[in-house]
């Protein structure tokens, strides 16, 4: 098993782009150099693809059932993967009973993780933070369709809230997506409580998915750059009973997510604070095993530092 207190040295913590090995530069441009307008036009459609299918989207909402809006979201999963040129290797699929609804807990790298996710054999609801709201266009998409909102410190009165919407999904036949690490960052990113919680009071199992490769194509808002021709790996792991759902059950899950998502083919997204800054003043946590990393991490908390991405 890979040791998750080290980079692994097959898994740079520098992003693709900073690498100047002639592989790596082709998958920065993501298409052959020597077809311009082929990319041109791979650059367009994708574009398109994504913006046109949002404002579409927020409108179709206004008056389809909410069943047949997840039909048309899985549709554009497809399309986008197609337009991207991704390959997707899939394991895992037959832990999945398609009559349960399910508290999905992936690891998340990129928003491509979005469209992966839709390739489950589940209708999805998905939890975002209420941030992403203000964002134009996707979040007009994310209110028209019902997404959960979460604040980043929720009181309360917004658990309720919730705990609602949570239990209206599941009547509706809707599984409903937590990422336990809420942020992008990297794999070092600690788990938070929120799906343990959903799960329990719930009475709901949790999916474990561990995905990777997803931020190889797009990771923003680290860097505006789309990359092309990429891998991405879906891992499907066997769901955990609500009952079963303890800290240190989850804290092991953890682990395990963790190192399936080591020693997958495709890299796992790395949180370097030197290349994507601190992010001091956002609510999160690293994950203790990454020793090193937690350490300064911890030590700068200490000391206060708050400036925002330096």
């Amino acid at each position: 098993m890979p040791d998750p207190t080290r980079p692994d040295p097959t898994q740079p913590d520098l992003a693709p782009q900073e690498s100047a090995t002639p592989d790596v530069a082709r998958i920065e441009l993501g298409f052959d150099a020597a077809d311009p307008a082929m990319a041109r036009r791979t650059r367009v459609g994708t574009s398109t693809l994504v913006s046109g299918a949002l404002t579409l989207g927020v409108a179709i909402a206004r008056f389809a059932p909410a069943a047949a809006m997840r039909r048309l979201e899985r549709g554009w999963a497809r399309a986008v993967l197609c337009a991207g040129r991704i390959t997707l290797d899939v394991d895992g699929m037959s832990a999945i009973d398609r009559s349960r609804q399910y508290i999905v807990m992936p690891l998340h790298e990129s928003f491509v993780d979005i469209p992966v996710l839709l390739r489950l054999p589940l209708p999805l609801r998905f939890t975002v933070r209420d941030e992403l709201l203000t964002l134009p266009r996707i979040g007009a998409y994310l209110a028209a369709t019902n997404q959960i909102a979460v604040p980043e410190v929720p009181d309360r009165s917004d658990l309720r809230t919730i705990a609602t919407e949570v239990e209206a999904s599941v009547a509706a036949g809707e599984s409903v997506v937590v990422f336990p690490q809420g942020s992008i960052l990297g794999i070092e990113t600690a788990f938070a409580s929120g799906a343990r919680w959903l799960a329990r009071t719930r009475g709901l199992p949790v999916l474990p998915v561990v995905i990777t490769g997803t931020h190889r194509i797009w990771e923003y808002p680290f860097s505006q750059t789309v990359r092309y021709d990429q891998s991405v790996t879906l891992h499907v792991l066997d769901p955990v009973p609500p009952e079963h759902l303890s800290r240190p059950t989850m804290r092991q899950l953890e682990r395990e997510m963790k190192a399936v998502a080591l020693a997958a083919p495709n890299p796992v997204r790395r949180f370097v604070p030197a290349r994507d800054g601190w992010w001091d003043g956002y609510r999160f946590a690293i994950d203790p095993d990454f020793a090193e990393l937690h350490a300064a991490f911890t030590a700068r908390r200490s000391s206060g530092g708050h400036s925002n991405g330096g």
